[in-house]
């Protein structure tokens, strides 16, 4: 591990090879200033992109990227203070990584699964059993081999062992529309994927990822639609685990009118009392809408995301970037904290009101634990 500050100013040399990296860090500030801001020390993981993070019912922290066509994961078992040494996942020929796309991870009581995509439109999965420290290659998520040739999917998972994923898929048209699948506690794979919805107007938002979120036996999907030339985001609720949803709803009381896609899909959570929280990007400013209620306005930004165990109602944390910076808000008090530079910022919430914060910049995984907002 280097400690590292994402806005000091850094030289460095890095020697690779295939299974080496070195960086010899010649000149570090730990402490750096950036617009006025004192910004938290950050911790370099690995060479990579995309990262996303899951924590297990036993408090431990894991934390993907990929790395052309491989993947790697990182743990911590005290909070994102320090995380192991990366270790391979597994290879994935033609791996979709880049723009939200790449290995997604999801942790329950005593499996973690990763997933990832290839470009000819396959679903690869993982699976890391808790008690043990070997990653598992499961086969085909999909059921129909090459019908998520977009790569954008969202893992999700409860505290029962059960794990469910929703992804753009073209079975139906060759168009992308809005695929689902579940794989059940002691059930020996995935079930049969199945469209949850199918835009009237032929497709969805084609390169905007869907997202889900699970609690009990709730399961929400969000996701950019394309109805009547509009590109609003919409959310559909099961309250069977997924057995079947309900009709899409859409979020905010305005649309956009797009000719084009955004590449920008939003966040969605459920918090402890059941209700639904999201964020989202429309026309360049960050939103957070309660399902059912108006949308508030947060920002300028996008690439908008929550906590990924956001669980209570107040002092929702949103992040999002613009023009380089990274940063979270307090959706309640509005009250900002900058985080450094890059992108992609995915965040976990701690004990003692901090928050982890894990992103990507210049292609490095960068992490740093800080006080919320």
């Amino acid at each position: 591990m280097y400690s590292l500050s994402a806005a000091a100013a850094l030289f460095y040399v890095v020697c690779a090879d295939m299974k080496n990296i070195t960086f010899l860090a010649l000149f570090i500030l730990n402490t750096a200033c950036f617009a006025g801001n004192i910004l938290p020390p950050a911790t370099a993981v690995g060479e990579g992109d995309q990262p996303q993070v899951s924590m297990d019912t036993r408090g431990i922290i894991r934390l993907v990227f990929g790395r052309a066509d491989s993947i790697f994961c990182a743990a911590s078992g005290n909070a994102g203070t320090a995380f192991s040494k990366p270790v391979f996942v597994g290879h994935v020929a033609g791996m979709h990584l880049g723009n939200t796309r790449g290995p997604q991870i999801a942790s329950s009581a005593d499996y973690t699964m990763i997933s990832a995509m290839d470009q000819t439109g396959n679903i690869h999965c993982y699976r890391l059993k808790h008690n043990g420290n070997r990653w598992e290659y499961k086969g085909l998520m999909n059921d129909l081999p090459g019908t998520a040739p977009e790569g954008l999917m969202s893992l999700a998972a409860d505290n029962q062992n059960n794990f469910y994923a929703v992804w753009l898929d073209v079975r139906q048209g060759k168009h992308n529309n809005i695929c689902f699948s579940s794989l059940k506690a002691g059930a020996g794979g995935w079930q049969k994927s199945k469209l949850i919805y199918t835009s009237p107007d032929g497709h969805v938002c084609e390169c905007c990822k869907p997202s889900i979120t699970v609690s009990g036996n709730k399961v929400a999907v969000m996701f950019r639609n394309w109805l009547n030339g509009s590109r609003d985001l919409y959310v559909q609720v099961s309250d069977n685990g997924g057995k079947s949803f309900g009709n899409a709803k859409k979020l905010g009381s305005e649309t956009w009118k797009l000719n084009g896609c955004p590449m920008d899909g939003g966040s969605i959570r459920i918090d402890k009392q059941n209700a639904i929280h999201t964020t989202w990007q429309r026309a360049g400013k960050v939103y957070y809408c309660v399902p059912g209620t108006k949308e508030r306005e947060l920002g300028t930004g996008r690439a908008c995301s929550m906590p990924v165990n956001q669980s209570y109602d107040k002092n929702v944390i949103v992040s999002l970037q613009h023009e380089g910076n990274i940063k979270l808000i307090n959706v309640e008090t509005a009250k900002e904290e900058l985080v450094g530079k890059g992108a992609f910022l995915q965040s976990m919430l701690l004990p003692g009101k901090k928050i982890l914060c894990v992103w990507e910049q210049d292609k490095m995984i960068l992490t740093a634990v800080v006080v919320a907002p």
